[in-house]
């Protein structure tokens, strides 16, 4: 198996795998520029912790800030998503032309039109969990009489203990 060592890729995904993160990206493709008090706006979260996203987006390479005054305001860069889309057309382009090889195969073959032994029916999903239930009940039911059983046996046999304090003679 290859492993890549594309640190930016790393980056992007690790970036694009919360889900928070995904809005703001959203919300920044939606306007040119936003200041980070007009990002964090919508979101149920405080502003340290849009802050802390927007340190990800930005290690990441997705977003670049720009300080103006004492307004940050975010705006939305393309190149990491550009090298995240041509490693995913790749891995596109792959299932595409398997899918399309197997959609040719099954449209070359002719295929009988009822199977010459009959095919039995599965059980469902349920019937299955059911079945494993009872037997489950049933095999604790079966411990906990034979355990029953083993401590019915051995308290007849046991003697009364004495009081505590001193002990008779014999």
């Amino acid at each position: 198996m290859v492993k890549y060592q594309d640190e930016t890729l790393d980056r992007t995904f690790a970036a694009l795998s919360d889900p928070t993160r995904r809005a703001l990206l959203a919300r920044l493709g939606e306007r040119d520029s936003l200041s980070v008090s007009e990002l964090a706006a919508p979101f149920p979260v405080s502003l340290p912790a849009i802050m802390k996203h927007l340190d990800v987006l930005t290690d990441a390479g997705l977003i670049v800030r720009e300080k103006t005054g004492r307004t940050v305001s975010c705006r939305l860069t393309a190149q990491p998503m550009e090298q995240a889309m041509n490693w995913l057309n790749r891995y596109a382009q792959f299932w595409s032309d398997n899918l399309d090889r197997l959609a040719a195969f099954v449209e070359e073959e002719t295929w009988p039109t009822q199977p010459s032994t009959p095919i039995p029916a599965a059980p469902s999903a349920q019937a299955n969990v059911q079945a494993n239930v009872q037997a489950n009940v049933q095999a604790n039911v079966q411990a906990n009489v034979q355990a029953s059983r083993s401590r019915a046996g051995s308290a007849r046999g046991r003697r009364k203990s004495t009081p505590p304090g001193r002990r008779p003679r014999s």
